[in-house]
């Protein structure tokens, strides 16, 4: 097979490739066969390319995977730290007065009041996302970690491709999702009633959802699938067909006006009769969170709070990336962002007078907007024209802050190939760009990478996401 990934050799990361190798021990996918499993209502209304191989990772990137998982945790229990000193305008150093308001202002920008008051209540102190899958995008210099979603369609699916490609070998994806459950049940454990709610905005994940409830209760767990306004709600506490539920796996935008009774789920929640998970916590959500690593007035904060290890990986992986403010600076003041004509900016207006050259950058909707997800508001700088790519920067600045959009390094991924199968059944090469997309399942405060899913789309896609044209494979990381 032919594929390519990421390697760490000692301080230095390097892309390499991989070619067929005879005593690869991956099964061979029939064409029969995928036409058989495409029947399965987990694929149902979706299209993609097929290949008769699994995406294969060698040894050295999956042991980086591990690495990153933690370091991801790390990121986010820093981060929550730093937005909850920000919000009581407390000094975040540890031997200097300094405090950063404005940190929990982007984080806060456009949300309501009654959901910021509910993501810093005791209640939720400490609370992370179940599941985390950050993007990965394998470049010339190394992997680039565009975005991380604590919310994260894909398990059901990767663990059933998984079993197709894969068969013994394939990750246990359902099986670490319901761990993951448990342990939110606390003291409940088995006996807890479990139920996930998916919006009507993320109906086309709903077939995926109903596969992992139906494979759950067949490991013991009381779990059913529901839309969220199929519950009702007594006493602050949460019932479906007349069972009081004690976890809810929320797989719903934040910011979705159809949730009308998300209130609700709140009070139960602070009542302490209620988990919802992930927690309705929004500056968790936030794409700016990856601007604030790279924020030159926050650089020895994320020094006193991860450890050395962990703060370079990201380093090395994160893009740099800015908050699109609208304030005004100073006179003789400039903007810490890209260059223009290579002069520093004075406001990000000037922005759109960048040259094609100078547009290498994604600009996007950092979240808490029907726009922030899927790719909606990606504007890749420099496949638009002049006009176009200013009125996107007016448009951001305008905007603001409803949503928040940041500016982010575009960094191309590297072309590769692997095997796919054309409509007529026959297999031949496919030339593309990769999305490596692990799945983190949470216990104990550790991160289990447990699966991994390959988007591989044709070469001229600069946004890369599942599509037609596109495959998706699961990956081997054993």
């Amino acid at each position: 097979m032919v594929g390519c990934a990421l390697a760490a050799r000692g301080k230095e990361t390097r892309i390499f490739k991989l070619t067929t190798d005879s005593s690869d021990s991956i099964p061979s996918l029939s064409w029969d066969e995928i036409e058989s499993s495409r029947k399965s209502s987990l694929f149902a209304e979706k299209s993609w390319k097929w290949s008769n191989q699994a995406w294969r990772l060698p040894a050295d990137t999956i042991g980086f995977l591990h690495k990153l998982g933690n370091a991801g945790v790390s990121f986010f229990r820093a981060l929550e730290r730093l937005y909850l000193k920000s919000a009581k305008v407390e000094r975040i150093l540890r031997n200097k007065d300094f405090t950063t308001p404005w940190v929990a202002e982007y984080l806060d920008a456009g949300k309501p009041d009654w959901l910021v008051n509910h993501s810093r209540s005791p209640v939720m102190l400490g609370v992370l996302p179940p599941v985390l899958r950050p993007d990965l995008l394998p470049t010339q210099g190394g992997f680039a970690l565009t975005e991380w979603d604590s919310v994260p369609g894909g398990i059901g699916l990767t663990d059933h491709l998984g079993r197709l490609y894969l068969g013994d070998d394939a990750p246990e994806m359902a099986n670490a999702f319901g761990r993951s459950l448990l342990e939110q049940a606390g003291k409940l454990g088995e006996d807890a009633q479990f139920a996930i709610l998916v919006s009507e905005e993320s109906a086309t994940y709903l077939p995926e959802m109903e596969w992992l409830g139906d494979d759950l209760r067949q490991d013991g767990l009381k779990i059913d699938v529901a839309a969220p306004d199929e519950i009702f709600f007594s006493n602050n506490c949460a019932y479906l067909n007349d069972k009081k539920i004690d976890v809810i796996y929320r797989f719903w935008e934040l910011f979705d006006p159809q949730i009308s009774n998300m209130t609700e789920f709140a009070k139960c929640v602070e009542a302490g009769n209620l988990v919802v998970t992930p927690g309705m916590r929004p500056f968790l959500e936030e794409k700016l969170a990856l601007a604030l690593f790279h924020h030159p007035r926050l650089q020895i904060y994320w020094q006193e709070n991860l450890n050395k290890e962990d703060r370079e990986l990201l380093l090395k992986m994160i893009p740099l990336s800015w908050v699109l403010d609208p304030t005004p600076v100073p006179p003789g003041a400039s903007i810490d962002g890209p260059l223009v004509s290579g002069d520093r900016l004075q406001n990000w207006r000037e922005l759109g007078e960048a040259s094609k050259k100078e547009r290498s950058l994604i600009l996007k909707a950092s979240g808490f907007h029907e726009t922030a997800w899927g790719a909606r508001s990606v504007v890749v700088g420099e496949d638009v024209s002049s006009d176009d790519w200013s009125q996107a920067v007016e448009d951001a600045l305008a905007n603001f802050p409803n949503p928040v959009s940041i500016l982010q390094e575009f960094k191309k991924p590297v072309t590769m190939s692997h095997p796919v199968y054309n409509e007529g059944g026959l297999i031949e090469p496919m030339k593309g760009r990769l999305r490596l997309s692990p799945y983190y399942f949470l216990n104990a405060g550790k991160a289990n990478l447990t699966g991994a899913l390959a988007t591989f789309c044709p070469a001229d896609k600069k946004v890369i996401h599942g599509m037609k044209d596109g495959a998706l494979l699961p990956c081997p990381i054993y």
